[in-house]
């Protein structure tokens, strides 16, 4: 079956042509809105980094293309000459399609208030605290309902998703970086079990703890 596919921006170009009609799309985090303002018959998803829709394929930023070339090459040759081909270029094993586009640091609005600012970076340093929105507030010197309120509007996320994004952070990278076990990196990183560790994994990356460290370690 022939393939099409586009790289970033270039769902407009397919968009256009009508090639995306009734069919799911990415691109750009950036241009995801534009696109499904203009283009009304796709269905277009903010989150993954590709997506593939019968045979026509779609991509998030120009990295995520490289990803998307990694999964033709698998699909055609194998595992084997996929990942053979990801360490010549010095690339992880590639990502999941589903995987999420955002880092916490590129999915985060930076605030302009020092209180915020000073707070979230505590927070990343104390992942095994209690990081309940009353503790937060109360740290912010605030109420919950304002903090709550003020959080969300300096950085664009509510206080519970930023605690959850910053430790799937931390947790990705344990995960890349050691050989520790899921219980371990589950408690370290503030999310307490192992059923806590997969759930916001799910939630947040859309890939499973353990097919992210099967793609990705660099433990030795």
């Amino acid at each position: 079956m022939q393939r099409l596919g586009s790289i970033c921006t270039g769902a407009f170009l397919l968009a256009a042509a009508g090639l995306l009609d009734g069919r799911r799309a990415a691109t750009h985090w950036k241009w995801t809105k534009e696109l499904a303002r203009r283009f009304k018959k796709i269905t277009v998803d903010a989150e993954p980094i590709y997506i593939r829709d019968g045979n026509i394929y779609t991509t998030a930023g120009v990295l995520a293309g490289m990803d998307l070339a990694l999964a033709l090459v698998e699909e055609d040759l194998g595992p084997q000459i996929a990942l053979e081909v990801a360490r010549e270029l010095v690339m992880y094993m590639r990502r999941a399609g589903g995987q999420s586009q955002f880092s916490t640091a590129l999915a985060l609005q930076t605030s302009d208030r020092k209180q915020i600012e000073e707070l979230r970076c505590w927070a990343a340093d104390h992942l095994c605290s209690d990081l309940r929105v009353e503790n937060l507030a109360d740290r912010a010197g605030m109420s919950p309902r304002n903090f709550a309120r003020v959080f969300a509007k300096e950085t664009g996320i509510t206080p519970a998703r930023f605690i959850e994004k910053i430790r799937v952070e931390s947790g990705r990278r344990r995960l890349e970086e050691s050989r520790d076990d899921l219980e371990k990196i589950a408690r370290d990183c503030g999310l307490g079990s192992v059923q806590g560790l997969r759930r916001s994994f799910l939630r947040v990356l859309r890939v499973a703890p353990s097919e992210y460290r099967r793609r990705f370690s660099n433990a030795a």
